[in-house]
């Protein structure tokens, strides 16, 4: 933390007793409240995928989300590279 952001009034550092007070927004604001600031991503403007069910080896779904978020991407373009080595 910055020493401007230990000045701020506006900020105070929190204690741990302060830190065990706090509770999750959903306990205490409305639902309505909650639900005016939950954001999705919204329709796609036009799909160009569609969601499917699909069952996968365990090995091959480790494989690629062993290289980190965007596994169902790389999955999609490994799978469309064979598709195209096919023919």
């Amino acid at each position: 933390m910055t020493a401007d952001a230990h000045r701020d009034a506006d900020s105070p550092t929190l204690s741990r007793a302060d830190m065990s007070k706090l509770r999750p927004a959903a306990e205490v604001l409305a639902p309505e409240v909650i639900a005016a600031f939950r954001r999705g991503r919204g329709p796609q403007k036009s799909p160009t995928k569609r969601q499917v069910t699909l069952r996968l080896d365990e090995a091959l779904i480790k494989h690629f989300k062993a290289a980190g978020p965007g596994w169902q991407t790389r999955l999609n373009d490994a799978l469309r590279e064979a598709v195209a080595r096919q023919g």
